[in-house]
């Protein structure tokens, strides 16, 4: 009988990724969200209500399931504050692996909020893998920074001149499908993709394939911070995103790293290939 996989943020870009990867070798999958009329039935997939603030969704979305897939709301501050009590009903549900989607880099920052959940996760006597993936590729196609590719024609942020080895969320959510079989019990990864580019290359790449002219603005923090005040993202979030680039323009984010190719045994996806199968998305 095939074992049920409750994977939450199930609506994202990585969430989403990982209901097709867990699918794709055999997992039935309890796909979470906040408003689950919003998720299309499909074989092997069953839509659910579960809100992190609301501690009365978890039972019903808990049954019936074998494992866990945990990530944080993005650029979240309360994260501590939230994802501890699902981790606690993990465990009082006896499950029986979780794999939990962090950050690179936050192991290195004891009081950094994902690092927080990290820890209270190796504590909590729980089977576990915890992932640390880079910035995604996706967040030029499909997240945050796409609607300013197709309506300006930039990528305006706060990167400076530094590299980042960005990462397919193909790429993470494979690794943490097959992480739920319990054999990476207490694996830690770095996940990257095989190189490291500035934004600049990547407004390059993005050009060459879609025919546009796509530049990179290197803004000031104060700049970037502002225009995602202006956008309507919560102060905290802000402040976060703030933390996040300014570890990019230290050099911190462009290391590169060979676990995706150590879970599942190909190299992971440069950008050049991410941005000719995507091409479409910015024309």
């Amino acid at each position: 009988m095939s074992k049920t996989v409750l994977v939450t943020g199930s609506t994202g870009n990585l969430g989403s990724a990982v209901t097709r990867a867990l699918i794709n070798i055999g997992f039935l999958v309890k796909a979470a969200s906040t408003d689950p009329g919003k998720i299309s039935p499909a074989n092997g997939v069953q839509p659910v209500k579960m809100v992190f603030e609301d501690p009365t969704t978890f039972d019903a979305a808990f049954s019936g399931v074998d494992s866990l897939f945990l990530i944080a709301l993005p650029m979240d501050p309360e994260a501590p504050e939230k994802l501890k009590p699902i981790i606690d009903k993990a465990a009082s549900r006896s499950i029986e692996h979780v794999v939990f989607n962090s950050a690179l880099g936050v192991d290195q920052n004891e009081e950094a909020p994902l690092r927080i959940v990290e820890r209270f996760l190796m504590n909590s006597g729980l089977s576990y893998t915890i992932l640390r993936p880079n910035f995604f590729m996706e967040n030029f196609s499909t997240g945050f920074a796409a609607p300013l590719i197709k309506d300006q024609n930039g990528i305006f942020l706060a990167a400076g001149d530094e590299k980042t080895s960005f990462i397919s969320t193909r790429d993470i959510a494979e690794v943490a499908a097959l992480s739920m079989d319990g054999k990476h019990n207490k694996k830690e990864y770095n996940l990257t993709g095989p190189e490291a580019l500035d934004h600049y290359e990547v407004a390059q790449t993005i050009s060459d394939v879609s025919g546009r002219e796509v530049t990179y603005h290197s803004l000031t923090e104060d700049a970037m911070l502002e225009g995602a005040r202006s956008a309507g993202m919560p102060e905290g979030s802000v402040q976060y995103m703030g933390l996040l680039y300014s570890i990019v323009r230290a050099g911190y984010m462009a290391a590169v790293t060979h676990d995706v190719e150590q879970v599942i045994d190909r190299k992971a996806t440069t950008f050049s290939e991410f941005a000719r199968e995507n091409a479409n998305l910015w024309k």
